[in-house]
């Protein structure tokens, strides 16, 4: 695993390069054009919403907002929501992927790789369906299925410190890669995890089984009573440089493939997992959402509070800073920020 990803992790936390990472590893890295310096110097996370009825143009001007020579002559590793072969908002909108990876390539990517493992359904089959193939060849960037790959494309995660029994193994592309982003939608979840956006969507890039074992990780994920513990914990293991959530469509009720839709019309991005996912709450608490999620203050919910104690981003929604970047996002920012605050 090359030091340059890993250099901010102290040595004896590191197992051998094929070997497994300890539980207290954490991997931020400072670099956005917003600022520099990682989000804990910061002391707090900025987080840019637009409301537009025009996907390709707002995603624009969000990703305007970061600095583009971060990424150049970087190998980048790139996940999206593809659980199942269902249309947005299920879905990552292909739409949202093609802007996202042209701006990679016009930034001056050496390497795009998409890696994604699908919950509910072939993950090839998925990816065909949904025309990312078709996309790839297009665009030039790589897929790796990861429900196909061999037992040296995971990295295992020791249990301790996790409410993970066994630990877990993540996909080595996400830890050798010189940059991460990461694309998700905006849903609640109806099988345990209450809501699936950033946080969530790292169970894709965890294995449900790695060659020459017979475990299933994935049904011990979704039958253990800290499952929204487990999902957070993920993420303590791998650095995200930019998270872009598509909440143009959402499901308020329901989830992860189907429920009910809402239209906020709205494009986040950020760099900070928590902060992004708090937001998208407070976006679904405005909408009238399901118990679990609009019930209580947004940052004890289980999710948000486990990634936040483990150090994966800001600690309360007084850290986060919401930056509109228009006029008629100006107002949705105050109703967003109002939501944040409840209970503080």
């Amino acid at each position: 695993m090359p030091l340059s990803r890993l250099k901010s992790v102290p040595a004896l936390l590191l197992g051998a390069l094929g070997g497994s990472i300890g539980s207290a590893a954490v991997l931020f890295r400072g670099g956005s054009k917003v600022d520099g310096g990682t989000i804990h110097e910061r002391g707090g996370s900025e987080v840019f919403i637009i409301k537009t009825a025009d996907r390709v143009y707002g995603l624009s001007r969000l990703l305007d907002q970061f600095d583009r020579s971060y990424y150049r002559g970087r190998r980048v590793a790139l996940k999206a929501n593809f659980n199942s072969a269902d249309p947005f908002p299920a879905s990552t909108h292909i739409d949202t992927l093609k802007v996202i990876v042209e701006w990679l390539r016009d930034a001056g990517a050496d390497e795009i790789i998409l890696a994604e493992r699908s919950g509910m359904g072939r993950t090839r089959d998925v990816l065909r369906h949904l025309g990312v193939f078709d996309l790839a060849e297009k665009m030039g960037f790589k897929v790796l299925v990861l429900d196909e790959a061999g037992r040296d494309d995971w990295v295992r995660i020791k249990p301790q410190g996790t409410h993970w029994l066994r630990g877990f193994y993540i996909a080595r592309i996400f830890l050798e890669a010189d940059r991460v982003v990461q694309t998700c939608c905006l849903k609640t979840h109806r099988f345990g995890g209450h809501f699936t956006m950033s946080l969530k969507n790292s169970v894709g890039l965890v294995a449900r089984q790695v060659p020459g074992e017979n475990y299933d990780y994935m049904a011990e994920l979704h039958t253990s009573p800290y499952q929204r513990l487990m999902i957070a914990e993920i993420n303590k293991f791998y650095n995200v440089d930019l998270v872009v959530m598509d909440a143009m469509r959402a499901f308020a009720t329901g989830g992860p493939e189907k429920g009910r839709v809402i239209e906020p019309s709205l494009l986040v991005a950020g760099r900070d997992r928590v902060a992004v996912d708090a937001v998208g709450v407070a976006i679904l608490r405005i909408y009238g959402t399901t118990r679990e999620v609009q019930g209580g203050r947004i940052f004890d919910l289980d999710q948000i509070r486990r990634a936040s104690e483990i150090g994966v981003g800001v600690g309360s929604p007084l850290d986060i800073k919401i930056n509109p970047l228009d006029g008629e996002s100006t107002d949705v920012a105050k109703e967003i920020e109002a939501k944040l605050r409840e209970g503080c």
